[in-house]
C-alpha cells in the first residue's frame, strides 16, 4: 500500500513555498497561493478523474502507510509555525505587507493540509489520534471545531439547526458570518449537555474547552516571546486564512442541500446526496480524499484511503475541485449562476414530491421544532 499512500504527500508541498517565501520575501511569497489556488485546479484538468474505489474492508493495518502521512504532518506543522515565528523574531527583513502574506501563505499549508487532516483525526476510534487532531486546530485558533463537527455537524447537516449547511442564495461572506460565531456557540452548548448528563459543571476539567482555550493561549505566549506582537499578529493571520478555508470548505461541500423535512423537529436520515461529490486526482491527492464527502458523511468513522466515490446517480457532482470552487465562492454572482442551476438539478433528481422549497431556502422550515430538540 506504500505506492497507493506516495500520493498523499502532494500537500507537503506547499511547506518549502512557504519556507522559501519567508526567507527571500517579494513574490516568493505567493508560492503557496500559486500551488494552491493555480496550479492545482490546472493539475486537476490535465489529470481527470479518479472514480477508483479501494476495497473498504481494509484494516488500519493495512492502510498503515496512509495513517503515516497524517501522523507525519503534525511535527511539520508545529515545526513551521514555529520557525516562521522564530524566522520573524531573529533574522528575517520582511516589510509589514511581507509579514501579512507571509502569515496568509502559511494559513495556507495549516487550513488546506493541517486543518483537512485534523478533521481526519478527530474522526477516528483511538483518543491520541483525536487529541492529535484537536492540537492541529488548536494551532489555527480552531480547537471548538472537534468538538461541533463530530458531535454537531454530523448529526445536524442539512437541517436549519447546523451552521456549516449553506442555504442557496447565501453569499459565502454571508455563510462565513453566520457559521464561525454559530459553530463556536453549538460547540459549547453540545459540552455543556455533555457535562450536565454527567451531572457535572461547565467548568469541569472534563470540558475540552480547557484544552480548547489553554492551548491556544500557549501558541499565543510562544509567539510573543519568538517575535513579539509582530509574532501574535502572525499567528493569528495565519489562523484566519487557516479557518477562511476551511468554512470555504464547508460551503461548498453542502451548499444548498437539505434533508427532507418529516415533520415534528424530524428529518430524513443522512444519505450520499445531501454532500456535494467531486472526483478530482490532484486535488484528492492534495486533501487526503476529502472531496469524496458524501461517502464521508454516511461512514464518518471510515479512513480516507477507503473513501468510497458516489456517482451522479446518488451524489450531486461539482464541475471543479474543491481549490476553483473556493475560489468561485468569492464571486457571488458567478458562484449562483454555476451551482443554483446544480442545486435546481438536484431537487428535481432527488425530492421531485417537493415543490415549495421558500422555507428551506431560507432557512425557516421545522426551525422552532429542530431548535428546540437537543442534540
Amino acid at each position: 500500500m506504500f505506492a497507493h499512500a506516495l500520493p498523499f504527500l502532494l500537500s507537503f508541498m506547499t511547506v518549502p513555498a512557504i519556507i522559501i517565501g519567508g526567507i527571500y520575501g517579494g513574490w516568493f511569497l505567493a508560492l503557496p497561493f500559486v500551488i494552491g489556488w493555480v496550479l492545482l485546479p490546472m493539475l486537476d484538468r490535465l489529470t481527470g478523474l479518479n472514480i477508483r474505489n479501494l476495497d473498504p474492508r481494509l484494516t488500519d493495518r493495512d492502510l498503515a502507510w496512509h495513517r503515516a502521512v497524517t501522523l507525519i504532518w503534525i511535527p511539520i506543522q508545529m515545526g513551521l509555525i514555529l520557525w516562521s515565528l522564530w524566522w520573524l523574531g531573529t533574522g528575517s527583513e520582511l516589510t509589514g505587507w511581507e509579514v501579512a502574506f507571509f502569515a496568509l501563505g502559511t494559513g495556507v499549508a495549516t487550513g488546506a493540509t493541517g486543518i483537512t487532516f485534523a478533521h481526519e483525526l478527530i474522526h477516528q476510534k483511538p483518543r491520541w489520534e483525536r487529541l492529535l487532531g484537536e492540537l492541529l486546530l488548536i494551532s489555527t485558533s480552531y480547537g471548538h471545531f472537534a468538538t461541533e463537527h463530530v458531535f454537531g455537524h454530523h448529526l445536524t447537516v442539512g437541517t436549519p439547526k447546523d451552521p456549516a449547511t449553506a442555504r442557496k442564495g447565501e453569499s459565502f461572506l454571508a455563510f462565513f458570518a453566520r457559521t464561525t460565531g454559530g459553530g463556536f456557540t453549538s460547540a459549547w452548548r453540545l459540552d455543556a449537555q455533555r457535562l450536565a448528563r454527567r451531572g457535572r459543571p461547565i467548568w469541569h476539567s472534563s470540558n475540552p474547552f480547557w484544552r480548547y482555550g489553554l492551548g491556544w493561549l500557549v501558541f499565543v505566549i510562544a509567539a510573543y516571546l519568538l517575535a513579539g506582537w509582530i509574532g501574535v499578529g502572525f499567528f493569528l493571520l495565519q489562523s484566519f486564512m487557516a479557518i477562511y478555508e476551511l468554512e470555504g470548505v464547508n460551503y461548498v461541500e453542502h451548499y444548498g442541500l437539505t434533508r427532507e423535512y418529516l415533520g415534528d423537529g424530524k428529518f430524513e436520515r443522512v444519505q450520499p446526496h445531501h454532500s456535494w461529490n467531486a472526483s478530482q486526482r490532484m486535488s484528492n491527492w492534495f486533501l487526503i480524499n476529502l472531496q469524496r464527502h458524501s461517502d464521508h458523511h454516511v461512514r464518518p468513522n471510515r479512513r480516507y484511503p477507503i473513501l468510497q466515490h458516489h456517482g451522479e446517480e446518488h451524489a450531486p457532482q461539482l464541475p471543479f475541485g474543491y481549490a476553483a470552487m473556493i475560489l468561485l465562492a468569492g464571486l457571488p454572482p458567478l458562484w449562483f449562476s454555476v451551482m443554483d442551476k446544480r442545486v435546481d438539478a438536484w431537487r428535481a433528481q432527488f425530492y421531485p414530491h417537493i415543490h415549495d422549497w421558500s422555507l428551506y431556502e431560507n432557512g425557516s422550515i421545522g426551525r422552532e421544532d429542530v431548535l428546540a430538540q437537543p442534540a
